[in-house]
């Protein structure tokens, strides 16, 4: 271990006998994108972690996409990239530093999405339990597929669309701690949210129930994948599909781009002995509806989708903080409670 290092295990409390070692950390805050600097400009995801938990000590991290970030209470953040394919990447990098012990972490992706207006609003803050992969999988152009057919996409290992029975999963799905993640939303189901007029008049262009309420924290699953889709019928194809690979017990609410590359090197890290899949938490904060509002194109709402000009871009990267930070905050600050087991099991 450097002096740098051994000075900050000393300021985290790790007893000197131990400074040898790997320095524990107890919370990876996983976002998936920055827009400029870390702090004192326009915000990305990384940014708000940055400033207001106090994410000080740079540790310079080569193999990712951006140096890492940590604070006195050994709450690390990284910033993966944008897709499946950087977030896998970079997770792996983190999960193989020899610097870091991740063997106790809990590791909590806080980030934005589209949201289905059939389930929620803008600026709300949704808990998945099932994160669902949209990219494996077999695919005809909408103009060739038999008349029949409802969509285009057919599960990998399989001939026409949802055939069942489906076929051995190779990272299609992934299932949460479904008490890690009850106890996440318990936690912070009552916790207040950011709305505006702009948000206001957005949302009462939708005619869904959920869609026009104001900002709110749920469990709902999300959909990961590396093409950015929009639109009422790639919206029907998501819920049918999450449907199809969780045998019918998940739910579609939120749109991402990374998740499952996550989730896939978490796995593997899981299988090393290097991290515990059962620690593992997802927080999408809805920027967008992922769909298109009465009245005009999928076309025409796609092109109103722009990072940074998304209709709840800032309250979104507020509600993934403001929601997340109370998870985050609680197992930092209690740790004694939550090192040895998931907190789904403790009585506090």
């Amino acid at each position: 271990m450097s002096l740098r290092l051994l000075a900050y295990a000393l300021l985290l409390g790790i007893p000197l006998h131990a400074a040898d070692r790997r320095i524990p950390i107890r919370v990876v805050v996983v976002t998936m994108f920055e827009r400029g600097a870390d702090t004192g400009d326009e915000p990305g995801e990384f940014q708000y972690w940055v400033e207001r938990e106090k994410l000080d000590r740079v540790l310079p991290f080569p193999a990712g996409s951006r140096d890492l970030r940590m604070n006195r209470q050994g709450v690390l953040g990284i910033v993966t990239g944008i897709g499946t394919a950087k977030a896998a990447a970079s997770i792996m990098a983190l999960g193989l530093d020899p610097r870091f012990d991740l063997r106790q972490s809990y590791w909590l992706v806080a980030g934005i999405a589209g949201i289905d207006p059939a389930d929620g609003s803008l600026g709300s803050a949704a808990w998945a339990e099932w994160v669902v992969d949209g990219d494996l999988a077999h695919e005809i152009d909408a103009r060739e597929i038999p008349a029949d057919w409802k969509t285009g996409y057919v599960p990998l290992r399989k001939s026409k669309p949802y055939e069942l029975p489906r076929a051995p999963d190779e990272g299609e799905v992934y299932r949460l701690n479904p008490g890690l993640v009850d106890w996440a939303y318990r936690l912070t189901r009552d916790v207040p949210l950011v709305d505006n007029e702009a948000m206001r008049l957005r949302r009462e262009q939708y005619p869904q129930p959920n869609a026009r309420r104001p900002p709110f924290v749920l469990k709902g699953d999300t959909l990961s994948s590396m093409t950015f889709w929009h639109g009422k019928l790639l919206d029907e194809w998501a819920n049918d599909w999450v449907k199809y690979h969780t045998d019918g017990q998940g739910n579609y609410v939120t749109s991402a781009m990374e998740d499952t590359g996550t989730l896939q090197a978490l796995t593997f890290l899981d299988k090393a002995g290097r991290a515990d899949l059962n620690r593992v938490m997802v927080l999408r904060a809805a920027s967008n509806y992922d769909q298109q509002r009465p009245g005009i194109t999928a076309a025409e709402s796609l092109a109103e989708t722009r990072i940074g000009q998304y209709s709840a871009y800032y309250p979104a990267l507020e509600a993934a903080w403001r929601v997340g930070r109370v998870v985050v905050e609680e197992l930092a600050s209690h740790w004694e409670h939550y090192r040895d087991r998931p907190p789904a099991s403790v009585e506090r």
